[in-house]
């Protein structure tokens, strides 16, 4: 195949307008990135500006109007203020979240572990399916405990005739 000059420049404008999108999506995701860091500047700046008021002894209205002149629309909400107010005066110091503990794990313990070891200890051909129906947790987590916990494997088995022959 022989390149043109229009084929030539097809490939260039493809080349240059495609360049030209990937540019736009990076722009467009270190926008919101930085979009919203600045968000949470903002709120941390406006819950230190919260301590400070609440330690002069404003009320929630008060804080709330000063928030609103100097931050305009982007002042916290007047319920958002109320509870960061409450908190301040019941003496809590911090303006950053507390860490929230996750969500505890109920399908993957050391019970069901043992279990699913003992299953595949029996019969290794068994599917993730069929374990986790025998198991009554979700494959997701019979996964998991397969190739974490476990250490498992996936292997792809090969069909070996019976008789061996020489060809």
């Amino acid at each position: 195949m022989m390149l043109t000059y229009q084929r030539f420049t097809a490939v260039l404008l493809l080349f240059f307008y495609g360049s030209l999108f990937l540019n736009g999506i990076y722009y467009c995701l270190r926008v919101l990135w930085c979009a919203a860091s600045r968000m949470l500047e903002l709120e941390l700046e406006q819950r230190m500006n919260i301590t400070f008021l609440v330690k002069h002894g404003k009320s929630g209205n008060e804080i709330r109007e000063m928030l609103v002149q100097v931050y305009g629309g982007n002042a916290m909400k007047k319920r958002a203020v109320y509870k960061w107010v409450k908190r301040f005066s019941e003496g809590r110091e911090s303006v950053t979240d507390e860490a929230r503990s996750e969500r505890p794990a109920t399908s993957r313990t050391e019970e069901n572990v043992t279990k699913i070891h003992q299953i595949v200890r029996e019969n290794r051909r068994l599917t993730v399916r069929s374990i986790a129906e025998q198991v009554n947790i979700d494959r997701e987590t019979v996964r998991k405990i397969l190739t974490e916990d476990l250490r498992h494997e996936e292997g792809c088995a090969k069909m070996v005739p019976k008789e061996l022959t020489e060809e």
